[in-house]
């Protein structure tokens, strides 16, 4: 029998940002690599990746890393990974492609060579377990899950996914290979399978009505249609350029993710343009009529919300929100976007447009409802059953529906980041924890942002800054210059002059103190100096700013 641990290190009671490792005896296997996108408090933090520490004190046990698809929440923390790990990476044709577009940006690891393209067929075999991928439907092509063989069963991980009946053979679900695996010999131990919309107890509108719904908004709009999609929903580009070449649209495409990912699932034929004159440049807009014009936007990574809150604000490089324009935001907001969401539909009002959701009128997801996770369940037949990809509430709301399909309470665990579930004899059980937080990117700053920066950015956000500035003489043990007060985003100075004035004293009083001790320490000054005024300011304002004391050392004596 095999030690088998499954340990999710991202992607549990959170959206985005899936890694899970599968432990077989002395090898570790690394399912998807990907990114979370900040939260709003998360001040100027760029993008969220797993913390790596587990796996880096365990290098050399590391096999690869193998991944589902194409999209920044499987693929995007890849270049960080790699800066640290030299392993092979497996992926299908696009998503690898995809990857490797990812990597060549990072110039820490543009070098980096090691891809391996897979597809269903591929079986890569390691000492003590075999991988094997099968075809799944969701809304980029070439989505695979992933099948870890051990002696004890297969530990399957779905990767995200949908059961679409009438998807294009590029989407198609391999249903007999999973229908294998659920009636194989040694049958499936473990299943991990998505939960991100276990929540939803409705059909998820197929691909096919999805584009038929795209079409008829096409047909019955007279203005431009700015389509806003995320760059790496290759499924909903497609139906868009679809759709404008039906109604004699021409498309102009904005948006570096977009261009990119575009010209990659271009030349990989993953997107089929429907006539060779059918893209135009932006700058050539202007020679249509607005009701020839199909304008595809994405933003930076690959979200267009921000982008359309620019071209309504007139700030957009290329295009500018006017009168008689439909915005048509083809892609689903996540519950924690919808503020952003109502209040970006706000200002394309205002300057003159109107929206158009997709999901006003069918249920949009890429990702599987309560049929479609009953029926991988049924397929699989797991002995024991780990909800991943999502919150909380819908890791219980998919645990709860794998116990109305038969799998018992005891064989249903919902780990959070960093714990360990382990087989052995027999047995599996929750065994403990490994660290796994978050990792925080910011500019070129991996993990040097901690919860005190953010913190400070949080107070600075809300209360401002206070900076006092002395220069002072140790050896004669008097002030040469100052205290000057100086305030940002806390108070406006030039109303605020009695504050001002006793702040001045305050820390006036605080360094003549200290300068008059025996022993003068640097240290203590300051915190004495943000103590004091800290007391003071809060008394009078009910307000915390950061308070920054700037303490000199000068020479005392004048030029003569």
């Amino acid at each position: 029998m095999s030690d088998i641990k499954i340990i999710p290190l991202g992607g549990v009671r959170e959206n985005g940002k899936n890694m899970y490792i599968v432990e077989v005896d002395a090898e570790i296997f690394v399912l998807d690599c990907g990114l979370m996108y900040p939260e709003s408090e998360l001040l100027g933090i760029d993008v969220v990746i797993p913390d790596f520490s587990y796996l880096e004190a365990n290098k050399e046990r590391v096999t690869g890393v193998f991944l589902t698809h194409g999209h920044a929440d499987a693929i995007g923390a890849l270049p960080y990974f790699l800066q640290k790990f030299d392993v092979p990476v497996f992926g299908t044709e696009l998503t690898i492609a995809l990857a490797k577009l990812a990597v060549e940006e990072n110039g820490q690891v543009k070098n980096f060579t090691d891809f391996h393209v897979i597809d269903a067929t591929t079986t890569v075999g390691f000492e003590n377990a075999d991988v094997r991928f099968f075809r799944t439907t969701h809304t980029i092509p070439d989505s695979v899950g992933i099948a870890i063989g051990t002696k004890d069963g297969n530990v399957v991980y779905t990767g995200d996914f949908k059961f679409d009946h009438s998807a294009i053979p590029m989407y198609q679900t391999d249903l007999g290979k999973i229908t294998d695996l659920g009636k194989s010999k040694k049958g499936v131990l473990a299943l991990l399978s998505d939960s991100s919309n276990a929540e939803h107890a409705g059909d998820t509108a197929s691909e096919l009505k999805i584009a038929e719904e795209v079409l008829e908004i096409f047909r019955n709009t007279n203005g431009r249609i700015i389509a806003a999609c995320v760059a790496s929903n290759i499924c909903r580009v497609q139906q868009v350029l679809d759709a404008a070449h039906k109604t004699h649209r021409k498309v102009a495409i904005t948006g570096k993710d977009l261009e990119k990912v575009f010209a990659t699932a271009l030349k990989l034929n993953k997107i089929i343009l429907p006539s060779d004159d059918l893209i135009i440049p932006v700058k050539n807009i202007a020679k249509y009529d607005d009701e020839e014009i199909v304008i595809l936007e994405t933003g930076s990574y690959g979200e267009p919300i921000k982008s359309l809150q620019k071209m309504a604000q007139g700030k957009h490089r290329q295009v500018n929100i006017k009168e008689g324009d439909l915005v048509y935001i083809t892609t689903t907001p996540s519950t924690a976007f919808e503020t952003t969401v109502a209040k970006t539909e706000d200002m394309i009002y205002r300057a003159g447009g109107t929206v158009r959701l997709i999901n006003e009128s069918l249920s949009v997801s890429g990702h599987g409802s309560e049929d479609d996770l009953k029926l991988m369940i049924n397929l699989l037949k797991p002995k024991f059953f780990i909800p991943i990809q999502g919150e909380y509430r819908m890791l219980a709301a998919h645990a709860k529906l794998a116990n109305e399909v038969g799998i018992a309470h005891k064989d249903i665990f919902m780990p959070g980041k960093g714990d360990v579930i382990e087989y052995k004899a027999g047995r599996m059980r929750m065994a403990g924890q490994v660290d796994a937080g978050n990792t925080m990117i910011d500019g070129i700053g991996i993990g040097d942002i901690g919860n005190i920066v953010l913190r400070d950015r949080k107070i600075l956000s809300e209360d401002g800054i206070f900076v006092a500035v002395v220069t002072i003489s140790r050896k004669k043990g008097t002030i040469i210059s100052g205290p000057e007060i100086t305030s940002k985003g806390f108070v406006y100075v030039k109303e605020s002059e009695e504050l001002i004035k006793e702040t001045t004293a305050i820390v006036k009083e605080v360094v003549e103190e200290n300068l008059g001790r025996k022993e003068f320490e640097w240290s203590r000054l300051k915190q004495e100096i943000r103590d004091s005024l800290s007391r003071y300011l809060f008394d009078k304002t009910r307000r915390r700013p950061v308070i920054l004391p700037i303490i000199m050392e000068g020479s005392s004596r004048k030029k003569g």
